[in-house]
């Protein structure tokens, strides 16, 4: 995921730099239009990367389902059967299978990112220098949040979503 979010705010900061390029005229390439460049790309890749984060965390939820990891295995189950109320696994699972589940699922992770932001508020202001979380808080530190909230976010998916069995493998 971080691999991926990465590559895609890159490339669309690649494209949006080439697109004021060619829009101004595509001037001949000097030093003070090669930095005026990566001056737009270095502007518009946390914006970018925003964006790409939310894609490449749809994407990567499709394939943490039916792998075993450390014993345990994630299960995506039907919403009900023809035949009653039981629920069936999905071994082929599509993306428009996972819109409900990652709806709950992002929503579970903005409740983490947002317990971890207070936390870190208290601590902020406890014990540094820092008198507001806008000193401090960047992209990157929301990307580290959401990748420690995703972690801990696995473990209670099973309990958030009904749609979603945690088994042993």
């Amino acid at each position: 995921m971080s691999i991926c979010s990465v590559v895609i705010a890159s490339l669309l900061s690649v494209l949006i730099s080439l697109f004021v390029y060619v829009s101004q005229g595509a001037i001949a390439l000097n030093e003070d239009v090669l930095n005026a460049l990566l001056s737009v790309f270095v502007f518009y890749f946390p914006i970018a990367w925003s964006f790409a984060l939310l894609l490449a965390l749809f994407r990567s939820l499709k394939y943490i389902f039916n792998k075993c990891i450390h014993g345990y295995e994630l299960k995506l189950l039907t919403c009900t059967s023809k035949k009653g109320k039981t629920s069936e696994v999905l071994e082929v699972i599509g993306y428009g299978d996972l819109v409900k589940v990652w709806r709950r699922w992002f929503m579970l992770l903005i409740w983490l990112v947002g317990s971890m932001m207070i936390i870190s508020l208290v601590i902020t202001y406890f014990f540094t220098t820092y008198s507001g979380v806008f000193e401090w808080f960047s992209i990157y530190w929301l990307f580290a949040f959401i990748l420690v909230s995703g972690y801990f976010s696995f473990m209670l998916m099973g309990s958030r979503c009904k749609r979603v069995k945690v088994v042993k493998c």
